[in-house]
């Protein structure tokens, strides 16, 4: 099944390539299929098994989502979008974007608002994998720690006072009815200037997204010994002034000091464990050390943000105070 994975994902990336590059002669399933070298019906009926939607609603919601982006932050005519995304007409672009959004392109851009986007899959990503491990095939040791302090900001979310890890997160959140993953990181997606977003406006450029936990004296006691709720959201400007989605919350976090625990690029398959228990080892490390800082675990709201992207970092940005 891995091995599936890795093909379907090849072509997850290619769409988004050429949807980037406009280039929608290659964006067919006849060609996309031909690249791995496999029947269009095998390809299709592995991309649904895989991703859980069929081949061709993905790629339209994908355009799509790229589409809007362009609506919203581009002077572009609305009937140029609609040819370089594909749309035969003007007239076929606005019904496609008005039955997906509730909206049409015009109004949109007069007054944007958080919509639910397809964001871009990934096969290897733990909500598709679950508990499933991918094994590891060498020792981890490339740790970065360092200290930053990180300026005020607004950081919009969901949380869950029962979870216990990502899996588990998403798990719970689909069972709150609008709350589901694909809801929410498409909600979150649509919403411009997000501080983390590596591409600014292009769709699912980085997407800003991330896992964080939030000390709350109400939360659930975690492996690390104090009280803390599981939330996933995006960090923005503390000017911030945009429509919060019904499903969301959004708070102010004030400026303060922070450690960071990075490291580089990874494999997923076969890093993803080792750099974990590294990363653990140093935080424990760091923990036990005579150093004049600490770890903040009690001050209420601080955050700690996870950031797990394999083509970027891993890296935990815990909260810290000094010590008395």
């Amino acid at each position: 099944m891995n091995e599936w994975r890795k093909q379907i994902q090849i072509i997850i990336d290619e769409i988004d390539k050429c949807i980037k590059n406009y280039n929608d002669e290659e964006l067919t399933l006849h060609y996309l299929s031909d690249k791995l070298g496999y029947s269009e019906f095998h390809t299709t009926r592995k991309f649904k098994e895989i991703s859980g939607m069929q081949f061709r609603d993905y790629l339209k919601n994908r355009k799509l989502a790229f589409a809007l982006k362009e609506v919203r932050d581009s002077n572009k005519h609305i009937s140029d979008i609609a040819f370089s995304y594909g749309f035969s007409s003007h007239e076929a672009f606005s019904r496609a974007f008005k039955r997906i959004y509730g909206v049409s392109p015009t109004e949109y851009r007069k007054h944007p608002k958080p919509v639910v986007l397809r964001t871009k899959i990934n096969t290897f990503d733990r909500y598709f994998l679950g508990v499933e491990e991918m094994g590891m095939i060498k020792s981890v040791s490339d740790i970065k720690v360092y200290y930053v302090t990180i300026p005020a900001h607004k950081y919009m979310h969901i949380k869950n006072y029962e979870s216990n890890g990502y899996w588990d997160f998403w798990e719970k959140q689909s069972e709150i009815p609008g709350q589901d993953c694909e809801t929410i990181c498409g909600l979150l997606d649509s919403i411009k200037g997000k501080l983390d977003d590596d591409g600014g406006s292009e769709a699912n450029a980085g997407s800003g997204q991330l896992l964080a936990y939030i000390n709350d004296p109400k939360g659930r006691l975690c492996d690390w010994g104090f009280l803390r709720t599981e939330s996933y959201g995006i960090r923005l400007p503390i000017d911030y002034d945009g429509e919060v989605p019904e499903q969301l919350l959004i708070m102010d976090v004030p400026e303060a000091e922070y450690i960071v625990f990075e490291h580089g690029p990874f494999d997923y398959e076969k890093e993803s464990l080792m750099i974990e228990e590294e990363i653990e080892k140093q935080m424990t490390a760091f923990e036990s050390s005579d150093s004049e800082y600490c770890f903040d675990t009690t001050t209420p709201d601080r955050i700690i943000y996870f950031y797990h992207d394999p083509q970027r970092y891993w890296k935990y940005i815990r909260p810290v105070k000094r010590r008395k």
